[in-house]
């Protein structure tokens, strides 16, 4: 049968049948799996659920034309007209959206989740169905959320420098974003106070295949950003404003359109405290943004992913920190691009090119580059020049570079297709067609076509490998042809003078997309390429505005490849956020008129937000002509654009500055001011290097650094240069005023150099013809050099500073130098950096990099020094320790404009640090007391001046006021000579107080380290301090060996102390107001530096004082802890740190009333009411050897019974025993490490000392049995005793009977001074409800205070407490308070004093705490009598500030004589040299926040003093303590040295287990970490008793090269290896802690934290406190246990925490713990300990031990012992005995951990024990 033949027409149907089910098929498949992830397009019936919500809070449904009812509801959206078009009408219902199907939490720094749309009408249509998100909390200050298609890769930026930090951030992303559900929503919070950033729950997220829209609320409408457009102000206006992003080569003529670059990014300060953020949409596509007045923003964007980085900041510029931090910092320029440039478009030909540069050269124009445009080019061709009109275009750069000039020329990137002049190939476009480089139509092989200015052209795709490489060949072969210096590409948006391309574009949704953002034109490819052409990237669609992006890397490897090792310079007309990595640019095709010269300065500050500081604008304008008047004003401005350019049009006139004539007035002022350009182009140029290194803005909004004055907000009419100079141009026609805004600083004017006097407010500005606002900041150092007509000529003068002193009379800055040219010189470290200071009259140029040495040897000549107030008394300038005082040749004072002027000075660029110190005659205050005035002033013989500035005196000492010195008696071991008063001024005006006219003045060299001066009355005995001092037996004779030079000033007498290793001054007393008389001695001396510590005792808000004019009085008060307030005890010692990091100590021992005054010279004024003054100084040179030496002088603390470092309860109003007893079992229920209990002053029958009262009869058995259960018992005992007892009162008959009370002196009358303390009348009942004054007359008995000098008196009082503890309670340690000593009434009962009122009312009164009532304010009249031991009689006057200190020593005596054991004493007043006896407490806190770091100020304080054994009352005395807070403090206090839980009466509970079982835990936890450590800590007490080493110590101690330790003051260190980071503020989850330069070991983990010498945001739940091991450093520890009773019996653990190099060292101190005197009996254990290369050693260096107190080694941990596993551990004791140890290693950690127990080794004899990796 014959094959059956089909029809044409059938073979049609077939075909056609089987197409149509091949297309069905794969509907049904798309329709099944939903492939690429989009739904239908079709209408879905959904009835809009319309909230009710503000008008500015609609988000537009409908952005597109042509919205109505209909279409709006057709979108499922709501409609609601309104009389206004800018509010839409048709805005988003709640149907719209995507839901959060899934979420993943497990990475506590991400979030992830999985998103559905919601069932609702689509927009544009293709829709997305599944999205997902990924948030990422990159680091503190960078939040990342990318939403995409969850099933399908879509186009994403292919950033080159955009990656992901290195580490991760402490805090969880929690803290920062939240996401809502149902609808999908993100919150984005600031972490600290948790205030809302940006909400996106304001609107829906749109994700469909072209289009994307996200809205999002924000906090505020102070919104900076956003381009490329022309913005005619700097902050946006709100209200519905919308700005399309999509690069395009357009005119900037104020219109809304897009421009060249592409920048959706934007900077929102928040409000007035400076917190900033910044949002940036990484997506290249277009889009447009819309603002409105909720405030919040839209972004819709037609492609690509929303990929979002959300950056925190505390400040604007932080925030640009961050950005650039991101996309990449900004190039340094080279140096000659800051000069002046000279551009046109069609100069005809060279030869008018080189008339344009002579006739500039020929006014002496300062003029650094010469451009040539396109008119260069043979028809504009690229890589050829015009050899007709151009034809020495080749020698051109050498014609410029003759004078130190620079050339640049432009290339485009179109490529023409056509032939050259003469038929010749174009071998560019030939090499380029062969490699494939041009951008092709969509069907990924035909080049695109177009037409720009060379005719029909190619574009290149720089995305494209084989097109870079092209293009950097072809640019390298156009060098050799013609040499250049720098590049600059244009028309890179890529422009196009055919719409798409000869072809025109295919109808297609790429280029006519379902939604067009309001793009100029409003069509895709207007002046472009087509959409849909190909390149390497992807569709240009998508790559579009990335074009000038990749043209600028690729143009990059052209210079890198032809510069080499030279910087070079690019500029690019189109830009993309990373630009600014390698290339500026300008604010493009401007014209001629007075919009365009005010809206550079919005377009320049943009620029700086989006990290491309190198920026201007065509001065001039480009398009029209220009007038001369705005050409002059253009460029007074243009002298301070970053990127500096008068450039313009073909066809219109000149504009050169040459051009107006060489007399011209635009002339003389373009020369003015671009001289002031290049003498500040050191300072420009270290703002490019800040920018460069710590992202920086170069030109800086007046905003950002004075953002705290809404009045700043919308400042865009004014711009700074970084921090300092203000710049205020004419931008209107006919004016000379200019309504400017003067920020809150102190400012000079840069011409006249006056202090100007507005401030904070607008002010009319005179401003002439020829002149701009130039005003530079208080407080600035710039670095200047002296101008010339090119930087290759200006870079060889010298260079000079202008320092403009601020309200302190402080400055700061910094300078970069390098030698301009060439690349990575920061990198490289071929660069020279200083930083200069101005701190107290002294000026540091301190060399902080000095790796390139200028072939110029360049120096600094002038400096010039605004807002000295007086002229200087001299010059001194210090280089390489020799100091030399300038000569009045070299000094000049302008007392009109105070101005100081240095001229001639010669100090060569690099080396050593320079110092140059303008000795100035500074104020000391000639009237300290209240209501000065003129006639009271100059009656002293003083100076009346009023001042602007707080604090200063208007009353002072003439500069000569004081004494003179005599002939000066010198040996080998000190000074002698008497000084004399200067008569020309009769008194120091004092009635009462007769100044003493003729002093005696000694110097002492007692040791290297230490001497003395003691100035005192050689006719008349004074009283002088009866505390001891443990001076050297023989002074140091040597002066090699002296650390010191002390050097008199004869006239006025002062004493020079000066370092001899560095030749700083740390004393200098030849100040003026030398005064001593018999109540009033005052001394001043200027100190080496701002930074001093202690004084005391009294509440300081910081460690370190402020200098600012601050006095402190010091008296003796029971005063509970206040700013200003006189406390308890008295330290008329502080030490020093030298700006050289050396430290100091100085010591007065002077027992009277007293006050210190600092004040910014920087000085301090002493002032004391009577006795001499016997100064002593100690040179460290280390913080902590000043400790130790002055120890060493006053007597080494004690050293506590171990039972003492265990915690401790106590309150002040228990009722009874039983209270006691149940607290007692409370805490032992709970398991919370207790080592003492406390009875206050209820234990006793109405307060009286040594008498039970009946409410604690069982108290004795309680504490016997405590006691018995390893507890510690301390009991309370006051000064006073009651002396009105009906019954027999022993303490006070016997003492009586003894004469041991104060009374008065016997002329006045042989009685008691009586007070009124604590004890009441026998047989009363006391009405609590009456007010305390009353209750005092009423109720409160007589007391008389015991003279503790007197030998009877200890006799008596050892006798009382030995009386007690036979016969009444037994008690391990005495509490000893109100020993100031308080009284309740004012100076006796009665309050009439007897003898001389001036001693209670003394003719000078410091600064006390209710000073008006006199000296004798709660306490004894100063009259009243004392004996020394020896029977000489004192005034109270004169020894009241000792009584604390001579009630401890009888006390601890007895303590130790009674028990037999060492114990404790805890005094409330102290002296210089209590803490051999003593240990103290700060008093009387009150329940708040504040009073946490307080607490480390005074701890770090009383370790200054010689007190290590100190702490605060835990969770506060007064007030009642809230819960977190006295948690927090719980765990604060687990490191106070002493460490009690305090309060007082009338109180809630606040002890551990008051509150509830978490607060229970979380006490017993950190308390086991206390208890853990109880060996470290007790070894640190021994090195303290030893040695005088600090127990709480500042970092600074540690770590005082690092200047950021400085300041700190709340943190601190046990010892050297502890660092403890508390949590000090209210719902701080969060702390901020620096960790200083060295390894750091988190406690809890013991990982090695890998951060150093940074301050670090610590996470820190409320259980939880940061506590960090030094690497290199081995802690002893033991295994924690009720009380240390038991603990102490348990093995000894080792922590090895291992340094860099693998070594650590330690010590442990042991022996019985309460035994007296064991370190000087021998009775004791030490051992030090040694780590490296893998093996831990103990070195036995002292055993006294008694057997029952032997320890054995228990568990050894070895913190950071590598990531290869540990494979075996050799334990070898004494006898050389091995034990196989099983080692648990952790390698993620690197923890090794061996319990060396079963070996039962003593710590008292020697051990090795080594791990190895291998058995």
């Amino acid at each position: 049968m014959g094959k059956r033949r089909f029809s044409g027409l059938e073979v049609t149907l077939m075909v056609m049948f089987l197409l149509m089910s091949v297309v069905a098929i794969a509907l049904i498949v798309l329709f099944v799996t939903g492939e690429p992830g989009l739904i239908k397009d079709e209408t879905t019936e959904v009835v809009p659920q319309c909230p009710s919500i503000p008008l500015a809070e609609r988000v537009d449904c409908f952005p597109d034309a042509g919205a109505s009812k209909q279409k709006c509801e057709q979108r499922g959206c709501c409609w609601g007209p309104l009389d206004e078009r800018n509010v839409p009408w048709c805005f988003f219902s709640s149907n719209h959206g995507y839901t959060v199907e899934s979420v993943d939490t497990s990475d506590l720094h991400a979030i992830k989740a999985h998103l559905k749309r919601k069932d609702s009408p689509s927009l544009f249509g293709a829709d997305i169905e599944e999205l997902s998100f990924h948030a990422i909390l990159k680091s503190h200050n960078r939040l990342q959320f990318k939403i995409s298609d969850a099933r399908k890769q879509r186009f994403e930026v292919p950033h080159e420098h955009v990656n992901t930090p290195n580490s991760h951030p402490s805090s969880p992303i929690s803290n920062v974003l939240e996401i809502t559900h149902k609808p999908f929503g993100l919150i984005v919070r600031r972490r600290e106070n948790k205030k809302v950033l940006f909400d996106t729950t304001i609107g829906p997220l749109v994700f469909s295949d072209q289009y994307l829209q996200l809205s999002a609320r924000l906090p505020s409408h102070n919104i900076y950003g956003l381009g490329e457009h022309v913005h005619q102000n700097y902050r946006h206006d709100t209200n519905w404003r919308t700005w399309p992003i999509f690069a395009r080569d357009a005119f900037p003529n104020g219109g809304t359109h897009n421009l060249y670059g592409h920048y959706p990014f934007f900077l929102c300060l928040e409000d007035h405290s400076g917190k900033s953020f910044g949002v940036f949409l990484m997506n290249s596509n277009a889009m447009e943004v819309t603002l409105q007045p909720a405030p919040a923003v839209t972004f819709r964007a037609i492609g690509g992913v929303l990929d979002f980085y959300i950056l925190f900041g505390d400040t604007p510029e932080q925030v640009v920190q961050e950005f650039t931090l991101l996309i990449g910092r900004p190039v340094i320029p080279p140096y000659w691009s800051l000069g002046f440039q000279l551009s046109r478009w069609d100069y005809g030909s060279l030869d008018e090119v080189k008339n344009t540069v002579e006739r500039n050269r020929a006014v002496g124009l300062p003029y650094d580059i010469q451009y040539t445009d396109i008119d260069y080019m043979e028809d504009k061709k690229d890589f050829t020049y015009d050899t007709v009109k151009f034809s020495e275009l080749p020698q051109f750069a050498d014609y410029l570079h003759e004078k130190g000039q620079r050339y640049i020329l432009i290339l485009d990137p179109a490529i023409a297709t056509s032939k050259r002049v003469g038929n010749a190939s174009y071998g560019s476009y030939d090499r380029g067609t062969e490699k494939n480089a041009w951008v092709t139509e969509s069907d990924g092989k035909t080049p695109l076509l177009g037409e720009v200015w060379p005719g029909e052209t190619v574009f290149p795709d720089y995305t494209s490998p084989n097109c870079i490489d092209w293009w950097v060949d072809e640019y390298e072969r156009f060098f050799q042809e013609i040499k250049h210096d720098a590049l600059w590409i244009d028309m890179n948006e890529v422009a196009n003078f055919k719409k798409g391309s000869t072809k025109g574009c295919a109808d297609n949704n790429l280029n006519y997309p379902p939604y067009t953002p309001k793009i100029l034109d409003e069509v895709m490819y207007s002046k472009t390429l087509c959409m849909d052409a190909k390149q390497y990237w992807g569709s240009h669609y998508d790559v579009h505005s990335l074009y000038g992006y990749s043209m600028v890397l690729a143009s990059e490897k052209a210079l890198q490849r032809v510069f080499g090792g030279n910087r070079t310079l690019m500029l690019t007309r189109s830009s993309f956020p990373g630009v600014g990595k390698y290339s500026g640019h300008w604010l493009g095709d401007n014209a001629a008129n007075w919009n365009d010269i005010k809206w550079a300065i919005p377009g320049m500050l943009e620029f700086g937000l989006f990290g491309v500081p190198y920026i201007g604008a065509d001065i001039c304008g480009f398009f029209d002509d220009s007038s001369e008047e705005l050409c002059r004003r253009w460029m007074q401005v243009g002298a301070f654009y970053p990127f500096s350019r008068n450039h313009n049009a073909q066809g219109y006139k000149p504009q050169d500055p040459a051009a107006f004539g060489p007399a011209s007035k635009l002339v003389e002022s373009s020369k003015h001011y671009l001289n002031i350009r290049y003498t500040l182009l050191p300072y420009l140029y270290t703002l490019f290097y800040r920018a460069h290194t710590a992202g920086e803005t170069v030109v800086r909004p007046v905003m950002h650094e004075f953002y705290s004055d809404s009045a700043t907000w919308s400042v865009d009419r004014q711009f700074l240069w970084g921090k300092h100079l203000l710049i205020t141009p004419v931008l209107d026609p006919g004016v000379d005023r200019v309504r400017a805004y003067i920020p809150d600083a102190v400012w000079y004017d840069y011409e006249t150099l006056e202090r100007v006097t507005a401030r904070k407010q607008h002010v009319d500005m005179h401003l002439p013809a020829d002149k701009l606002g130039l005003h530079i900041r208080g407080g600035a150092i710039l670095p200047t050099q002296r101008p010339a007509v090119t930087t290759t000529e200006s870079r060889r003068n010298p260079m000079g500073l202008i320092v403009a002193l601020d309200d302190n009379q402080q400055a700061a800055g910094e300078l970069f130098w390098d030698d301009g040219d060439s690349r990575e010189t920061v990198e490289t470290g071929n660069h020279m950096h200083y930083n200069f200071s101005v701190v107290y009259g002294v000026l540091f140029l301190e060399v902080t990099s000095d790796g390139f040495t200028d072939p110029n040897n360049l120096m600094f000549e002038n400096i010039t020094v605004l807002g000295v107030s007086y002229p200087p008394v001299s010059v001194t300038v210090t280089q390489s320790n020799i100091t030399t005082t300038l000569s009045a040749v070299n000094t000049t004072y302008d007392p009109d404009k105070k101005v100081l002027f240095l001229r001639g000075l010669s100090l060569y660029l690099g080396g050593n640090t320079t110092q140059i110190k303008v000795s100035e005659h500074q104020r000391f205050d000639c009237h300290p007391e209240e209501n000065a005035d003129r006639a009271k002033c100059e009656a002293r013989g003083c100076l009346w001046s009023e001042s602007s500035s707080s604090g200063v005196p208007y009353c002072f000492y003439p500069h000569d006021y004081g004494y003179i010195a005599t002939t000066v008696t010198e040996s080998d071991s000190g000074m002698t000579f008497d000084i004399t008063q200067n008569k020309k001024y009769v008194s120091s005006g004092r009635p009462g107080s007769p100044d003493i006219d003729t002093l005696r003045v000694e110097i002492r060299y007692h040791s290297g380290e230490m001497l003395q001066f003691k100035i005192w009355d050689p006719a008349t005995r004074r009283y002088e301090v009866p505390v001891p001092l443990s001076i050297p037996a023989t002074p140091e004779t040597d002066e090699n060996k002296r650390l010191y030079r002390v050097l008199i000033t004869k006239e006025p007498f002062g004493i020079q102390v000066i370092r001899k290793s560095t030749g700083t001054r740390i004393w200098d007393s030849s100040m003026p107001g030398f005064t001593f008389s018999d109540m009033f001695i005052q001394v001043s001396t200027r100190l080496s530096s701002e930074y001093v510590y202690g004084f005391g005792e009294t509440e300081h808000p910081t460690y370190r004082h402020d200098l600012n004019y601050h006095t402190w009085g010091m008296f003796s008060k029971d005063q509970p802890p206040g700013y200003k307030m006189n406390c308890y005890g008295v330290h008329p010692f502080h030490m020093g740190l030298e700006t050289t990091a050396h430290a100091h100590g100085v010591l007065l021992l002077n027992s009277n009333a007293m006050d210190v005054t600092f004040q910014l010279t920087p000085s301090i004024t002493y002032r004391t009411l009577g006795g001499i003054l016997d100064f002593y100084m100690v040179l460290g040179p280390t913080p902590e050897l000043v400790v130790q030496q002055y120890t060493a002088l006053i007597g080494r603390p004690v050293l506590p019974a171990y039972w003492s470092l265990g915690f401790q309860l106590c309150r002040y109003g228990y009722a009874n025993d039983q209270e006691i007893a149940d607290l007692y079992r409370d805490m032992r229920a709970a398991g919370i490490p207790y080592d003492v209990q406390y009875a206050d002053i209820d234990y006793m029958d109405r307060q009286l000392n040594f008498v039970l009262d009946p409410e604690f009869d069982g108290l004795p058995a309680l504490v016997d049995r405590m006691r018995g259960e390893g507890m510690r018992f301390i009991f309370i005992l006051d000064p006073a005793i009651s002396g009105n007892e009906t019954r027999s009162y022993p303490a006070f008959e016997r003492g009586v009977e003894d004469d041991v009370f104060i009374k008065w002196p016997k002329e006045l009358s042989d009685d008691i001074v009586w007070g009124k303390v604590w004890p009441d009348y026998p047989n009363v009942v006391v009405n609590d409800s009456l007010d305390w004054d009353t209750q005092v007359e009423l109720y409160r008995s007589y007391t008389a205070f015991p003279d503790f000098f007197r030998t009877r008196t200890a006799k008596w009082w050892h006798r009382e407490i030995k009386d007690f503890y036979e016969n009444t309670m037994k008690f391990d340690g005495i509490w000893i308070d109100m020993n100031e000593p308080a009284s309740f009434v004012h100076g006796t009962v009665g309050e009439k004093c007897l003898g001389w009122p001036l001693l209670e009312n003394p003719p000078y009164m410091p600064p006390l705490e209710s000073k008006h009532r006199g000296l004798n304010h709660k306490t004894l009249c100063m009259n009243s009598q004392q004996f020394l031991s020896d029977g000489t009689p004192v005034r109270h006057y004169d020894v009241h500030n000792l009584y604390g200190w001579s009630h401890t020593k009888p006390t601890y005596d007895a303590l130790l004589n009674v028990t037999g054991s060492r114990g404790i004493v805890v005094t409330r007043s102290t002296y210089p040299s209590s803490g051999k006896w003593a240990g103290h407490w700060l008093g009387d806190n009150n329940s708040s926040w504040d009073q946490l770091y307080k607490s480390i100020i005074g701890m770090m304080e009383f370790s200054l003093f010689g007190i290590p054994y100190t702490g605060a009352d835990i969770c506060g005395f007064f007030s009642s303590a809230q819960y977190e807070m006295c948690l927090r403090w719980m765990q604060l206090g687990a490191f106070y040295p002493y460490s009690r839980n305090h309060n007082g009466k009338g109180s809630p509970r606040q002890d551990p287990v008051a509150w509830n079982s978490t607060f229970s835990e979380a006490s017993r936890d950190v308390l086991n970490i206390r208890y853990t450590l109880l060996p470290y800590l007790y070894t640190l007490m021994f090195e303290a008793h030893s040695k005088g080493s600090t127990v709480v110590r500042p970092l600074l101690h540690e770590f005082v090269n690092e200047k950021a330790t400085w300041d700190i003051h709340k943190q601190f260190l046990w010892g050297p290896a502890l660092l403890i980071t508390p949590a000090l503020d209210q719902g701080a989850m969060y702390v901020d802690g620096y960790v200083p330069d060295a390894r750091w070991y988190d406690y809890h983990t013991a990982e090695d934290v890998g951060v150093r010498g940074h301050v670090v945001t610590m996470a820190t739940p409320l259980d939880h406190i940061n506590l960090h091991i030094r690497g290199g450093h081995i802690l002893p520890w033991q295994k924690p246990e009720n009380n240390t009773h038991y603990s102490r019996r348990n093995p000894l653990g080792l922590i090895v925490a291992l340094s860099d190099s693998g070594t650590a060292q330690g010590s442990l101190f042991w022996d019985d713990g309460e035994g007296i005197d064991t370190y000087e009996k021998g009775e004791h254990l030490l051992t030090s300990f040694t780590a490296a290369s893998n093996q831990l050693s103990s070195h036995v260096l002292h055993n006294g031990l008694a057997p029952a107190d032997r320890l054995t080694l228990g568990v050894v941990k070895v913190w950071g012992a590598g990531s290869v596993q540990i494979q075996e551990v050799i334990l070898r004791d004494a006898a050389g005995t091995s034990h196989p140890l099983t080692p648990q290693h952790n390698i993620t950690t690197q923890e090794l951990i061996v319990d060396a127990t079963p070996a039962s080794v003593h710590l008292d004899q020697p051990f090795t024990m080594t791990w190895n990796t291998t058995m």
